[in-house]
């Protein structure tokens, strides 16, 4: 009997035997999660950051000594490498001491002020293997700073995630929504007017739920969500999924094996957006990512 049921299990594969799905299912999972972690280690992945120095209206002084407005603390960075000046709604650059850098890897060695940010552009600046460019996040201004060498991105050994199961890609249905507008609160406090893509119906365990979806432009639909393993087993502050575009009837997909952490997961200097109260499944999402450091 023993003999039987290994050559079933061979013949049919662990996978599809205890209904976690195809082979092929579970190897574009695989394949899909080989690349978000790639993509996490690339120079504009969110491993390197490093630092987010809010502006202050006029002299913001940069570098690593003491007393300067916006101090990025490592050894190897020059105690004083320039200002940034914020004034209205643009920002300047102005090197200080001779440095040198460059801005849209154009290099840059004299003292007069650049226009590095402003409603229209965001220039990416350079200093070694340090990279910054200037954001906005409603009323603040700041500085995201990336070390390219990142200890962090070093020592990246993957992220933790469930089996993937093919019984958490679920049949949905998108409907218009009652307003055109989503409420999103991020991490700062502050909360912005997304584009409201329509209400997602789907059902677990013969039981419905609902999410609000985002329409950022792009070819998929986003989604903030939190459930009942968020502070657990997945990050406290919830999960991001992409689903793909409905067709003319409403009908789409959720795939929770490709539930994903949000920057703050990786970096303490992101700013996140949070699940809204309805976006908080009171069911656990036993699927995708796993939570990742102490962030």
């Amino acid at each position: 009997m023993k003999k039987y049921l290994f050559l079933i299990i061979y013949t049919l594969g662990f996978n599809s035997l205890f209904g976690q799905g195809t082979n092929k299912y579970v190897q574009s999972i695989n394949d899909w999660h080989a690349k978000r972690e790639n993509d996490l280690k690339q120079p504009n992945g969110w491993l390197n950051l490093e630092g987010l120095f809010w502006l202050n209206k006029g002299v913001n002084t940069f570098g690593k000594g003491e007393g300067n407005d916006s101090k990025y603390n490592n050894q190897a960075f020059p105690d004083y490498l320039g200002d940034f000046i914020y004034e209205g709604d643009s920002v300047l650059w102005m090197n200080k001491n001779n440095n040198s850098i460059k801005i849209n890897n154009k290099e840059i060695k004299g003292a007069e002020p650049t226009i590095v940010f402003n409603d229209k552009d965001a220039k990416t600046m350079d200093w070694s293997h340090y990279r910054w460019v200037v954001i906005k996040r409603e009323d603040k201004v700041g500085i995201r700073f990336r070390n390219l060498q990142a200890e962090a991105v070093k020592n990246f050994k993957g992220i933790n995630r469930f089996a993937v199961d093919s019984n958490w890609r679920l049949k949905a249905v998108l409907v218009q929504p009652a307003q055109n507008l989503l409420m999103i609160t991020n991490v700062l406090g502050q909360s912005t007017a997304q584009k409201n893509a329509g209400r997602l119906l789907f059902t677990i365990h013969n039981k419905e739920y609902t999410l609000d979806v985002i329409d950022e432009g792009g070819p998929n639909l986003f989604i903030v969500f939190g459930d009942e393993t968020a502070g657990k087993t997945t990050y406290g502050a919830g999960r991001f999924i992409d689903i793909p575009k409905p067709d003319a009837n409403g009908n789409t997909e959720i795939d929770f094996n490709k539930a994903y952490n949000p920057p703050c997961a990786f970096t303490a200097f992101a700013t996140c957006p949070l699940p809204p109260p309805q976006n908080r499944l009171k069911v656990s999402i036993t699927a995708g990512e796993k939570n990742y450091g102490h962030h």
